[in-house]
């Protein structure tokens, strides 16, 4: 009998928010934010601005975006046979997940946060399935709840009406931009793009470190994850090599590119740390020696593990996208010669546990969705085969009336959604003016 768990069991985020706990727990050195300090802002760029085909959104919430006619109108910027599939599945995402107002809710979850993450999600599942309106009500909710007063990054955490933690987690604000950059494109819309812009400047000042000569992009802020100058700690699945091509265009005056080359540096070098080649949720780096290791257990530490859980398995969807999108050859070549633990494990049995030692030594007795939604695009680059058997095997029959596993597995929801994609370049959306 194969036994599926919701994808975010031990996640340190909660697997619907990968960081949740872990940060919780690591970022209570810093000032937790309480209710949320009214902040004055300019009205989200989105939503007026000189050279967009502008919506006016003040009447607009989740009720009423359904129907044939939105239905109709939502299109993937190049075909794909899973069409029909993917805008029933979003929009059951949309009409679960999604509140009237605007913020996402991650309802595996005790507590029914509200995160940066989801919100990204959002907004990037609805600009590539072009849903402007519910890209618009996302957005501007995220921007108004999410404020945080010294940067334009998004505090990773809301809950009960107010923010409870107003600290920022790097992924959420890294999708949130590419999903910015992407609407700019798609709906002719340059505000969209300047405020790209204006949270790139952000992210490079207040999460891009650099040590031995190189950049890392960092989990959330220095204070929290760089606490000493020799210790740094990392998370390999916020690395979005794919992105930071993007923002490469729209933001030339920092050095993205090297950025890149460094990210997949280090991603060669933590898969070397194990036989298995397997990433981990979590890891350090000494920064006076440039080598890698586990996360030491102490207090405030207790949920950042050096294991493959469920924060891992998106190293292997972020690494794919770059070599689908951009065809790059560090990011196939990374597939290639890190996923023969994986595809070898499913030739001697067609199961993978949803978390494991470095080693391979399962650490659970059970599967996760989420899991095969991230291995499955990226396998299309070394084993179309063992893809293809993952794809009918253990995503398919995960599906029922418009949601894997089930309507409150908010992770497996998002990545088994991108995981259908169309695997080519999204026509217009991945080059400006394309």
């Amino acid at each position: 009998m194969v036994l599926f768990l919701p994808s975010r069991r031990l996640h340190p985020k909660g697997v619907g928010s990968r960081a949740s706990l872990a940060l919780a727990t690591f970022l209570s050195v810093l000032p937790v934010g309480g209710p949320m300090v009214e902040v004055a802002l300019a009205k989200p760029a989105s939503t007026s601005s000189e050279g967009c085909r502008a919506d006016t959104l003040t009447a607009v919430n989740a009720e009423s975006l359904g129907g044939q006619a939105q239905t109709e109108s939502l299109q993937l910027p190049r075909s794909t046979p899973y069409l029909s599939l993917l805008r029933r599945s979003w929009v059951a995402y949309r009409d679960r997940f999604i509140h009237p107002e605007g913020y996402v809710i991650d309802r595996f979850s005790e507590d029914q946060r509200t995160t940066s993450e989801g919100q990204a999600y959002a907004m990037l599942r609805a600009v590539l399935i072009n849903d402007r309106a519910s890209f618009d009500l996302t957005l501007n909710w995220a921007e108004k709840n999410l404020a945080r007063p010294s940067d334009s990054l998004w505090a990773w955490k809301w809950t009960d009406g107010s923010i409870e933690d107003i600290n920022f987690a790097t992924d959420g604000d890294i999708d949130a931009i590419t999903a910015l950059i992407f609407a700019a494109r798609r709906w002719d819309c340059p505000a969209y793009e300047v405020l790209a812009q204006k949270k790139l400047a952000d992210v490079w000042r207040v999460a891009i470190a650099q040590a031995n000569g190189s950049y890392y992009l960092l989990p959330g802020p220095a204070e929290a994850f760089w606490q000493t100058p020799e210790e740094m700690i990392l998370n390999p699945s916020y690395f979005a090599p794919y992105a930071y091509r993007l923002f490469a265009q729209v933001d030339p005056s920092r050095n993205w590119s090297a950025l890149i080359t460094d990210s997949y540096d280090a991603l060669d070098k933590i898969a070397a740390l194990s036989e298995t080649h397997l990433p981990p949720d979590w890891i350090t780096l000494d920064t006076t020696t440039g080598r890698y290791r586990p996360v030491l257990e102490s207090p405030g530490r207790t949920h950042l593990k050096t294991i493959y859980s469920f924060d891992a398995y998106r190293v292997w969807w972020r690494v794919g996208l770059d070599a689908a999108w951009f065809r790059a050859p560090r990011a196939r070549a990374y597939l290639r010669q890190n996923m023969d633990y994986i595809t070898q494990r499913w030739k001697t049995e067609p199961r993978i546990f949803a978390v494991m030692e470095l080693s391979g030594e399962p650490l659970v007795d059970y599967e996760a969705t989420a899991h095969y939604a991230a291995l499955y695009p990226a396998l299309k680059h070394v084993d179309s085969q063992i893809a293809f058997e993952i794809f009918t095997q253990k995503l398919l029959p995960q599906y029922q009336r418009g949601f894997w596993e089930s309507d409150s597995a908010y992770y497996a929801q998002n990545l088994a959604w991108f995981s259908l994609l169309p695997p080519l370049p999204l026509d217009g959306l991945l080059t400006p003016g394309e």
